[in-house]
């Protein structure tokens, strides 16, 4: 993931973060057709994405990393601001994609706005693309260094929604058709009632809920539910 230049850096990608295991909201289908352009060098240079937890950012960027395969770098910078920006970035822009993850984890240092807009203008020699994510769009983002704040508007921005109940529901009804099983509506909204609250979370229940279902043959129901999650 990361060229010889590069730190060893502790990033790993879902397994499960694709563009195939993403539901698609209203708009989604253009977002996501977006992104493949991006991907396939046809589409846009840089691409902002901005939303709350759970909108879907970081799968995104994961599953954007897994279609370009090796000549693509994840890295959420939420994990990542305790390292000194040049080594993170070291070479970064000869990737063919880079996607960066938790900008708003890093704006208002110094040492990483400046190194995000050295990384900006090296990316556009290169011809670097970048996808980026942050919870606020790039004019709400606190930035202190004006150049780096004109420079993320360069870019396409999309808005990613936060999910209510009502797609946490029928998120895990997808996810759970994926995998081959019959995710009942009513068994889904008591887990997004009573299993944790992110969707990480809601997710985790499921694929403890898939491994259980296969190992007793039970359908998920909310006995089921109950007797396994120890609701």
């Amino acid at each position: 993931m990361a060229s010889e230049a590069q730190l060893a850096l502790p990033v790993f990608l879902r397994d499960d973060a694709t563009f195939e295991n993403y539901l698609a909201g209203d708009g989604g289908a253009v977002l996501l057709g977006s992104l493949r352009q991006q991907v396939a060098a046809e589409g846009e240079p840089v691409i902002y994405l901005h939303g709350g937890s759970g909108s879907g950012k970081s799968h995104l960027l994961q599953a954007a990393c897994h279609l370009a395969g090796g000549g693509a770098l994840y890295l959420p910078l939420a994990e990542l601001a305790g390292y000194a920006p040049q080594d993170v970035l070291a070479g970064a822009e000869h990737m063919a994609l880079l996607c960066l993850d938790d900008l708003d984890a890093v704006v208002g240092n110094d040492a990483w706005e400046m190194a995000l807009f050295n990384l900006y203008n090296t990316a556009r020699e290169t011809g670097c693309r970048l996808l980026l994510a942050a919870a606020a769009s790039p004019r709400a983002l606190e930035v202190d260094l004006a150049d780096l704040r004109s420079r993320l508007a360069w870019g396409v921005v999309h808005h990613l929604p936060a999910s209510d109940d009502e797609r946490k529901c029928l998120i895990l009804e997808f996810r759970a058709a994926l995998r081959g099983l019959q995710l009942p509506p009513e068994v889904a909204a008591y887990l997004v009632k009573r299993a944790p609250r992110s969707l990480d979370g809601l997710l985790d229940c499921l694929d403890k809920l898939d491994r259980a279902s296969l190992a007793y043959q039970r359908a998920l129901s909310i006995p089921f539910v109950k007797q396994t999650l120890g609701f």
